[in-house]
């Protein structure tokens, strides 16, 4: 899965422009990044959001256990790629049918943190159990909310385009073609959301997040890390 969103939705990350900028490397624009992510994935869909976001995915080799799903409803997107332990009880806590799937509740759980407010986003993240990765946008409030399992199971990583774009990816080797060194690894266990403005633990959600410069051999730029604990790392 992919999304892509320009600097007026999500400004890119400091840490991601410091990495990229500590060790230059080629860069592709975030049309040809989507571009390159349709040309490599058979039945690929791709949905334009005004002029300002792009989400696109595919069911191309995806595992059972990683599905990957995308819906909108009241113009709220959702890609989300995974599966969910407890899904049966977060249906009937948010009052949805039997047959309602993982990214339909992450819609009605990202209405609830919207419209309940205060209704911390950590919580919402929190009561998820299973591996997952999300991307969510809400068109409205131009609001964008993306997080990852606890322990990583379903890789999730983000970068900044040539043209000042934060995308974010399932793909580490597609974001590396488009992003170069101003790469990393979305930390496990955390969200982002930009009506909060940063990267949050949500296990932590008090405790700082900082970025870790890569040695050169990596291929990230920067390892985000949670205070007080060690490195955060996806793998593949």
């Amino acid at each position: 899965m992919l999304g892509v969103f320009s600097s007026s939705i999500m400004p890119p990350p400091e840490e991601l422009v410091a990495a990229g900028n500590r060790t230059p490397s080629p860069k592709a624009t975030a049309a040809k990044l989507v571009g390159r992510f349709l040309e490599a994935n058979s039945s690929a869909v791709s949905v334009q959001i005004g002029d300002h976001v792009q989400l696109a995915y595919s069911h191309h080799n995806q595992s059972a256990l990683k599905s990957r799903s995308f819906a909108v409803k009241d113009e709220i997107f959702c890609l989300f790629e995974g599966s969910l332990d407890n899904l049966g009880s977060l249906k009937q806590h948010y009052g949805l049918s039997k047959s309602a799937n993982e990214v339909l509740l992450m819609i009605e759980a990202y209405k609830a943190l919207r419209d309940r407010a205060p209704y911390p986003p950590n919580h919402v993240v929190g009561h998820l159990e299973g591996n997952f990765a999300f991307i969510v946008f809400d068109k409205s409030t131009s609001n964008l909310f993306v997080a990852t399992d606890q322990f990583g199971k379903v890789p999730l990583y983000w970068g900044i385009t040539a043209d000042g774009y934060v995308a974010f990816a399932d793909d580490a080797d597609l974001l590396k073609g488009a992003c170069g060194k101003s790469l990393a690894s979305f930390p496990q266990g955390c969200f982002f959301s930009t009506s909060v403005g940063e990267l949050r633990s949500y296990e932590n959600p008090k405790n700082k997040i900082t970025a870790v410069p890569a040695t050169e051999e990596e291929i990230w730029g920067a390892k985000f890390m949670v205070e007080g604990s060690t490195v955060l790392t996806a793998t593949k």
